[in-house]
């Protein structure tokens, strides 16, 4: 009898983590990835059929195999991608295909991989898993067709959960005009040319907005705001030097404070030392999970509330696709990016009216806008993950789980094991992805995203290849 693995969620994530399983266990083994949509490693991301949504970094840069970089760059280049989207290439030569072909991409690796080796499969069950309750030496699994999946081990890979609604404006939650999911598929297609738009956020998400919005010809004044009014950065025009690492042979973990100032000095003398700023940045990345883990709660914490925005906008950057249009429209002053707060909101006539607090204090006077668009980009409400997803939400009310002390996600430990409500260690209930991030850091990007599900994989294939000892299960009560 081959093994059972069940996987919830069949983004990217889930879906690499199967790949992943599927090639590294020699033990016969059934993986069930659990995803609604009609592809396995789109999600969220890399579902959108969106022309004008593309990759924020060079396909050369999207690393899912460590020992073959290039691989997803020759991909997209090589198989008839490009026939499609010349306009993937910018001028420096860099490929920023659109999202869905990165989807695709992984869909493909899912596809070899779905019969890697004899009584070994993957299998994609189209649906929403709505429940999950121990039974036996395993758990069963309830979807919202009514089918019942059992598994002795279950992956947890669910997808970012949408953008939570700004507490000034949750009372027009109904009202249509009010977007607050801007990732559903036809969010947008209500919104008029001529319409006036204020978009709650100003980071990738926001910029997503405005290209899709300008390639529907929209003309309509564009106002978005946030409370630095930071927006996403560009790439460096010049590369860093081959190899380069400012981090390299630092054994010694930095405190928050000690790396703080390390970057800012950093980042200063670049333009002296010939190095674009990002390659500053690019290189904490690259480190992220091993300066995280120097961090104490306090240092995390104060990462988070004081810190993080302005990680955001220099670490996830746009593509210069994007980053075009968005300053075009800057120029002609269709679009204005403010640094305020919300006072209040509310519906008068046709229109909604906004009274915005400027950053530059208190004193300064309100600004009144009215618009016939409210956009929410203000990001995934990670924070409430466990409520809004019907899985995650069964096994929290039964302990099997708990979220992070951050808010980031859910509690794992360092094998990426969820911890339950007890603080007990579950080595057969297990999360890949960004809901992870409170133990591993930097879980937003590839490679960092990739890594964790492949090292999940190879650890669930070893224990695969000993046939799960039952007195390994986690007894639940």
């Amino acid at each position: 009898m081959p093994a059972r693995v069940a996987v919830i969620g069949g983004g990217f994530c889930g879906a690499f983590f199967a790949a992943q399983l599927a090639q590294y266990s020699q033990h016969p083994v059934t993986i069930n990835v659990i995803e609604p949509r009609a592809v396995l490693g789109g999600g969220v991301a890399y579902s959108s059929t969106d022309p004008a949504h593309r990759i924020n970094v060079p396909a050369s840069r999207m690393t899912v195999f460590p020992e073959n970089p290039l691989h997803f760059d020759e991909w997209f280049r090589r198989g008839g991608e490009l026939d499609t989207d010349p306009d993937a290439i910018w001028h420096d030569g860099n490929a920023y295909p659109r999202r869905a072909a990165f989807g695709r991409y992984v869909a493909q690796i899912v596809a070899s991989r779905r019969h890697a080796r004899p009584g070994v499969t993957i299998e994609h069950v189209r649906d929403t898993a709505l429940l999950v309750a121990p039974n036996g030496a395993g758990y069963a699994i309830r979807t919202a067709q009514g089918k019942r999946i059992e598994a002795a081990i279950i992956v947890l890979a669910t997808s970012h959960p949408p953008p939570g609604l700004p507490a000034g404006i949750a009372h027009l939650a109904e009202d249509p005009a009010v977007i607050a999911d801007p990732w559903r598929h036809d969010a947008l297609q209500n919104v008029r040319p001529d319409e006036d738009v204020l978009i709650i956020g100003a980071g990738l998400t926001m910029a997503d907005v405005v290209a899709s919005l300008s390639r529907r010809g929209h003309k309509g004044q564009i106002t978005a705001f946030s409370r630095r009014g930071l927006l996403p950065r560009g790439h460096a025009r010049i590369p860093a030097p081959a190899g380069f690492s400012w981090l390299a042979g630092e054994e010694e973990p930095f405190g928050l404070l000690q790396l703080v100032r390390r970057v800012r000095a950093m980042v200063a003398a670049a333009p002296e030392n010939n190095l674009p700023w990002q390659a500053i940045f690019d290189d904490v990345r690259a480190n992220g999970q091993r300066l995280w883990r120097g961090f104490d709660t306090t240092e995390r914490r104060r990462f988070l509330r004081h810190l993080r925005v302005y990680w955001d906008a220099h670490r996830y950057r746009i593509a210069p696709q994007i980053e075009q249009i968005l300053l075009d429209k800057q120029l002609d002053k269709s679009l204005r990016v403010l640094a305020a707060s919300m006072r209040s909101a509310a519906r008068h006539d046709d229109k909604i009216d906004i009274v915005l607090q400027p950053r530059r204090g208190l004193r300064e006077p309100t600004e009144c806008i009215s618009v016939d668009r409210v956009i929410i980009t203000t990001g995934p409400s990670h924070g409430t993950v466990v409520d809004q997803n019907p899985a995650l939400r069964s096994l929290s009310r039964q302990g099997h789980l708990q979220s992070d002390e951050l808010g980031l996600g859910i509690k794992v430990d360092a094998v990426g094991q969820v911890i339950d409500a007890n603080g007990k260690t579950n080595p057969t209930l297990l999360v890949v992805g960004p809901l992870a991030r409170e133990q591993f850091g930097e879980l937003m990007g590839l490679p960092q995203v990739a890594a964790q599900p492949n090292a999940v994989a190879a650890h669930i294939a070893s224990r695969l290849d000993t046939a799960i000892p039952a007195d390994l299960h986690y007894d639940i009560k």
